[in-house]
Formats: structure tokens, C-alpha cells, sequence
């Protein structure tokens, strides 16, 4: 009776991971509502000023472009002839503003012990971090780089210095 039992939950068990590995996230998600009451709200969010935007497949409310009028502008050259933009405000040191491939973001500076320049925007994952021989972007939801040795004119001009040697008297001979 116990061997039964214990068959029978295990098909049990089987046939249900069946079903959940069949069905997608978007079908489990769907309701029962008719296709052209779908179609309108789509249309709804579409016209809406904030739409709804899909990063890393969730959905995010879609930011507000920054005003970049009247800031410095920086333009990076990274590997892979990628292109990032940064602008940023004297009047504002805490928020800059990053164009990544025709997008427009703004990124709230985080501290640092090291004194790297560390900006994020987390509604889109976006990380920009500066130092002085380069910039890099990264994806903090993907956990992957967009963009490395990210470098204006002044840093690809930028020689490190080699650490001083120690003098002669404390070497040990």
C-alpha cells in the first residue's frame, strides 16, 4: 500500500513539473478578457506620456528625459565603437545625465571609499563608473558590462605613474 502511494505521488509530482515547464510566464499571466479590450489598453499605455517600458523582462515605468541644456558635455569612446555621452551640471553634482545608444538617462551619484565617480540609475540598472584612466558602463540587472575602457581625450591622454621606488638606506641588503 506504502509503494502504491508512493508511485502514485511521484506521478503526480512528474506530471505537474510537465505542466509548468509547457506553460510560458506569458500564458500563465494571460486573463480571460477578449482581444480588443487588449488591444485598446496597449494603445492606452502606448499613448500615455509615461509608458511602460521592459527592461530585463520586467516592466518600468518609463523616466523623464533630463534636461541637458546648458551642461558640459563629455563624449566617450569605448572598445567595441560604442559611444556614451556624459552630461553633467556645475550646479548639480549629484545627478548626471548618460545617452547609451540613442537613450537619454539620468544617474544619481553613489559614494565610494575608493574615489571613483559612481553614478546609478536603478529603475534601469544602469551603472556608470568613472576613474581616472577610463569610464565603464554595467548592467546591474544583467550583471554584465555594456561598455568598457570608456575614454575622452583627457583620459586616453591619462599615463599611470608607476609606484616611487623606496630609497636605498631602507632596502635590505
Amino acid at each position: 500500500m506504502a509503494q502504491l502511494l508512493s508511485k502514485t505521488l511521484f506521478a503526480l509530482a512528474m506530471s505537474m513539473a510537465v505542466t509548468t515547464l509547457c506553460v510560458t510566464p506569458a500564458q500563465a499571466n494571460e486573463t480571460t478578457k477578449p482581444v480588443k479590450a487588449k488591444a485598446k489598453s496597449k494603445a492606452k499605455v502606448e499613448s500615455h506620456p509615461k509608458a511602460v517600458d521592459v527592461v530585463a523582462g520586467k516592466a518600468v515605468a518609463e523616466e523623464d528625459e533630463p534636461d541637458v541644456s546648458n551642461n558640459k558635455v563629455a563624449n566617450f569612446s569605448c572598445e567595441l565603437n560604442n559611444a556614451v555621452t556624459i552630461y553633467s551640471n556645475d550646479g548639480d553634482a549629484e545627478h548626471i545625465g548618460l545617452r547609451w545608444k540613442k537613450r537619454l538617462h539620468r544617474l544619481t551619484r553613489v559614494g565610494t571609499t575608493t574615489g571613483a565617480q559612481r553614478y546609478e540609475n536603478r529603475n534601469y540598472g544602469l551603472v556608470w563608473i568613472n576613474i581616472p584612466s577610463k569610464g565603464m558602463l554595467l548592467d546591474s540587472r544583467q550583471n554584465r558590462q555594456l561598455a568598457n575602457e570608456c575614454k575622452n581625450p583627457e583620459q586616453t591622454e591619462f599615463v599611470p605613474q608607476a609606484p616611487s621606488s623606496a630609497p636605498e638606506s631602507t632596502l635590505i641588503k
